[in-house]
């Protein structure tokens, strides 16, 4: 009796301690922008430290970390989930429920019986420039309403969001109040670049951070239906207060880029009928939208770019700086919920379309490796602009661009939303990768790639490519010196692959993935990128003086050579002028120039079955 009356006792403390640490929890979900009446953003450490509030007092919330960024400080993530299991969804099989067509598949559904909802993940990445703070402020905002409101729980029941609250802790911890000098509030931000210096929203192909390696790990685990990434633009001035960049249409595939373009009207119509009409991204700089613009390519640099390379339909949003900080957080706030609201809706369209893309990819056969807009065909959009003029700078003395956003015209203009492929790679059966490039192992393996080890010396037909021609940039960009314009040459060779090189089969989800990064001429290309310099330097040479007798020893033995000497320097006057590229000709074209690795392109492709 007595034990009894102990463990009454016991268990009534626990709960009192557990209620007030509850309720202090709670205490301290009021936000940065709640307290300062949408004029703040919150800091790093006040972000994380809600965070880990909201999980200890809803148990619908888990905060995780997940990897190391270049700031020294964990990346986290933080998981939304109404039925409280904080994993990804179990892959569905949908070989059951095949059919050649929607009517079909309705046909096999019992009409008295609502089909089940979708299990689906909707990816939000915040703070990636953290001088443009709108979405961690309204991911908090977003969480806090998913804590307090059982019914909008219970309609996200299918939902799992999962948030990265501040990508870029470097960039945020470096916090000031200047660097964004057109931006309307907050009143302190953080900084674009990250703790080397790195712009972000450039480095999900290269991984040159820790950052973009937690990301890839946190992309693949959740392999999402939806990816959101926030940001605050400039450019051109207009009325709305948010615009977004979807997925070029063309480049997300046929699937993808469809789905897209049908989704897109829908999210416009339910953001108006909230009063807060939004526009696509105005591709627009240094000028006025009244011609029209190009919807913005976002190649596998950008984050929306790269997450497409994995059939994830993606939406960059983009408030405008000049509108009120406060405005610019509810607007971020609006477009997830309905963003969310639209997969709710639509889960099994948006489940399928997602799974129908990722299984259909692995049975192309060619990828489109660039694009180009179509200047002959556009749609029409209407579009609310202020009026603009030229006037005299007081800096200059010279004519600048001026709005008024007092005087604000309905137009209808062109949106060039339609682009061409002008590159295409046969995907291979497999690439030979050998073991020396380290580097790009490990790039590939963190973002899901299946590779296998070559278990034995074997020879095997491949097609070998020759670096013919390239331009490098003159400046750095984002730690590099960016190559473009690649010309190869194709050879077919008889190729041996050692024990331990890596073998990388095409047939998996990952394929597209592979395509763009290992063939040299992708713009985005691990080849343009740098990975592979030092196959462009040629090692061993010649001394002019030392080459000269022996250069026109081996020209009396290959009279076929000196033709072909002879009519270089007819055809190219340069050449004809200068000593040492004549000298350098005979050498390249003698038994002397043995190196294999130069201008040689190391990873290989092969069409044949490897035994």
């Amino acid at each position: 009796m007595t034990q009894h009356i102990i463990f009454k006792i016991l268990f009534f403390c626990i709960s009192i301690i557990g209620f007030q640490h509850l309720s202090q929890a709670q205490k301290n979900l009021e936000t940065p922008f709640e307290k300062s009446n949408g004029k703040a953003t919150a800091t790093y450490y006040e972000t994380i430290e809600f965070y880990k509030n909201l999980a200890s007092s809803s148990r619908f919330f888990e905060i995780k970390e997940v990897g190391m960024t270049d700031a020294g400080l964990p990346l986290h993530t933080v998981i939304f989930s109404a039925d409280r299991n904080f994993e990804p969804p179990a892959p569905k099989d949908r070989n059951k429920e095949k059919t050649n067509s929607e009517d079909e598949r309705k046909a096999t559904t019992n009409e008295a019986e609502e089909p089940e909802a979708e299990k689906m993940v909707l990816l939000i990445l915040n703070g990636i420039h953290p001088g443009e703070p709108d979405g961690i402020d309204a991911s908090m905002l977003w969480c806090k309403k998913l804590a307090n409101d059982k019914n909008l729980r219970t309609q996200y029941e299918n939902l799992k969001i999962v948030i990265i609250p501040c990508y870029n802790i470097g960039g945020a911890l470096n916090r000031n109040s200047h660097t964004r000098v057109n931006q309307n509030g907050p009143a302190h931000y953080g900084f674009r670049g990250n703790a080397q210096n790195y712009d972000l929203n450039r480095d999900f192909i290269k991984q040159d951070s820790k950052n973009a390696k937690a990301f890839a790990e946190i992309f693949h685990h959740w392999k999402p239906h939806f990816f959101l990434d926030t940001h605050v633009s400039n450019g051109a001035d207009y009325p709305y207060t948010l615009t977004y960049l979807a997925s070029q249409y063309d480049k997300a595939g046929p699937i993808i880029g469809s789905f897209m373009r049908s989704i897109t009207p829908i999210l416009e119509q339910k953001m108006a009928e909230r009063g807060e009409e939004i526009i696509p991204y105005v591709n627009i700089w240094n000028d006025t939208p009244d011609k029209g613009y190009t919807q913005f390519y976002d190649s596998p640099r950008y984050s929306s770019g790269y997450a497409t390379l994995f059939q994830t339909p993606s939406i960059v949003i983009e408030t405008h700086m000049l509108k009120p900080f406060d405005k610019r957080v509810e607007a971020t706030l609006a477009f997830f919920e309905e963003v969310a609201n639209l997969m709710v809706l639509q889960s099994r369209k948006f489940t399928y379309i997602v799974d129908e893309a990722r299984a259909q990819i692995q049975l192309q056969s060619a990828f489109p490796l660039d694009w180009l807009p179509e200047k002959g065909r556009h749609e029409k959009i209407k579009f609310k602009a202020y009026k603009a003029d030229s006037v005299i700078s007081e800096v200059s003395g010279l004519k600048r661009l001026r709005y008024d956003p007092e005087q604000i015209r309905e137009l209808e203009i062109p949106y060039y939303t339609y682009y061409r492929e002008v590159e295409v790679a046969q995907k291979p059966f497999a690439y030979i990768i050998p073991q020396a490039w380290h580097r790009v192992i490990a790039i590939l393996e963190s973002n899901g790639v299946r590779l296998e080890r070559a278990n034995s010396d074997k020879d095997i037909k491949a097609e070998v490519y020759y670096i013919r021609n390239y331009k490098t940039s003159t400046y750095p960009y984002e730690g590099h010196y960016l190559h473009s314009d690649v010309r190869i040459e194709v050879k077919g060779e008889l190729v041996k692959i050692k024990k331990g090189d890596y073998i990388v089969y095409t047939e998996q989800p990952a394929v597209r993935y592979l395509v763009e990064t290992l063939e040299p001429h992708a713009p985005d290309s691990f080849f343009n990128w740098n990975f592979f310099d030092s196959i462009l330097q040629q090692k061993e040479g010649f001394s002019d003086y030392v080459f000269e007798d022996l250069a026109a020893e081996i020209l009396r033995e290959n009279p076929n050579l000196r033709k072909e000497l002879e009519e270089k320097r007819k055809k190219d006057p340069v050449f004809a002028k200068d000593a040492r590229a004549q000298l350098d000709f005979v050498y390249k074209n003698s038994p002397h120039y043995l190196e294999q690795q130069h201008l040689r392109y190391p990873v290989v492709r092969t069409f044949n079955e490897i035994r």
